[in-house]
């Protein structure tokens, strides 16, 4: 059905760019989905209503908050497509990300209050009756579910949508539970046992899970996270490739919504270079980046000496001298300045996250590894964390 509808209202139009189509994507999505949930609800309110099931009743209730997360992720898709303005110059993506945690906020609320009634119905329980129209409501419902879940990931990956993934996973766990509510109602008809209070414990645990992976992964990129390993690879592999950028360091990558990125980096050259033709090459680099990566970037062009041998050697010796006493720590931006009774080594110092020691005694234990290494030799350093 979805691949149906795709065809008929978004593959055959003509759209402006990417973030048109990527967006009517996501309404689509949204659309079908409270259409569906409101229909499964429906059924299984109606198979609650005629068994007494707490569990089935539940797991209707569970179906409308669906519909609402659609709701609510429809907004979403809908506003953060608009264009930037001048309170808001980077655009409004973020609104996606506000929306999938939205959904993850509901769907963590049922399953707060499914749990709440499930205990109520272990202290208390109530005779349920078995009732085959019931169980098909259940087994039509799971293989809806299924096909949610498996449209809500195809298309979540196809537009790198983190709210449409987290639909999916939501759509995943209301099958299991659905299918838990399932065997409770034929194991308790076969066997006369009473488990629609414990099932629907089981239920609210899913739903719980799915509700707290959703919340992690909209809210991660809100907080900024790092960029992909893949991504980052990818910056330095396309940076790299011109001959006159000798290394790069002070990597940012800035997220404001989905294809909505920006870049910051340094690239190191020679000093002895042509500015105006490395200026033209940084410039070159950036528009090559827009274009294989679809997002802005910025270099910022720090001059090295390239083919000074001390330099080079004083350089290389540090950084063994340093990864030996402090592993995981690295230096860039090296620079030697002569005086009369004494040379300064000014560099920066990158210590990774969750590192033992504080910055300050990574740069009392620099300055340390430096004076007993060279006798008139002074360490100038700027202790930084990576940001990728």
């Amino acid at each position: 059905m979805i691949t149906l509808l795709s065809n008929i209202f978004i593959k055959n139009r003509p759209w402006s760019d990417e973030g048109s189509m990527r967006r009517a994507y996501g309404m689509l999505c949204s659309v079908i989905g409270i259409c569906l949930n409101i229909l499964l609800f429906a059924g299984k309110y109606l198979a609650g209503v005629i068994s007494g099931s707490i569990a089935i009743t539940a797991d209707a209730f569970n179906n409308l908050s669906d519909a609402g997360s659609s709701l609510i992720t429809l907004v979403g898709f809908r506003f953060s497509g608009m264009r930037a303005d001048a309170g808001h110059p980077f655009g409004h993506g973020r609104i996606e990300y506000i929306s999938g945690f939205g959904v993850a906020m509901v769907i963590i609320l049922m399953g707060v209050e499914l749990l709440k009634s499930s205990v109520g119905k272990i202290m208390h329980p109530e005779v349920v009756e078995f009732g085959w129209l019931s169980a098909v409501i259940l087994a039509v419902s799971i293989c809806v579910k299924l096909y949610m879940a498996f449209y809500n990931r195809m298309i979540g990956r196809r537009i790198e949508s983190e709210a449409m993934k987290a639909a999916s996973m939501d759509s995943l766990s209301d099958s299991a539970a659905t299918t838990a509510v399932l065997l409770s109602m034929l194991i308790s008809h076969a066997a006369g046992v009473n488990l629609d209070g414990w099932f629907g414990c089981l239920v609210a645990c899913f739903v719980l899970y799915a509700g707290v992976g959703a919340a992690k992964d909209t809210l991660d990129p809100l907080l900024g996270q790092p960029p992909s390993k893949e991504f980052v690879e990818e910056i330095r592999k396309t940076v790299m490739a011109h001959p006159e950028i000798l290394g790069i360091h002070d990597l940012v990558v800035h997220d404001y919504g989905p294809g909505r990125c920006m870049i910051s980096l340094h690239g190191e050259v020679a000093g002895d270079s042509d500015i105006f033709e490395i200026h033209d090459v940084i410039d070159r680099i950036e528009k090559e980046l827009n274009r294989k990566l679809g997002c802005e970037a910025v270099i910022h062009m720090d001059p090295i000496e390239a083919n000074n041998e001390i330099i080079a050697e004083t350089k290389s010796t540090l950084a063994k001298r340093i990864n030996e006493r402090f592993q995981g720590v690295s230096i860039h931006d090296f620079r030697m300045v002569q005086g009369p009774t004494h040379t300064n080594l000014i560099f920066d110092a990158v210590v990774p996250y969750g590192f033992q020691l504080s910055n300050e005694e990574v740069k009392s234990g620099i300055e340390g590894i430096v004076s007993e290494s060279w006798d008139n030799y002074f360490a100038v350093i700027q202790v930084e964390q990576s940001y990728v």
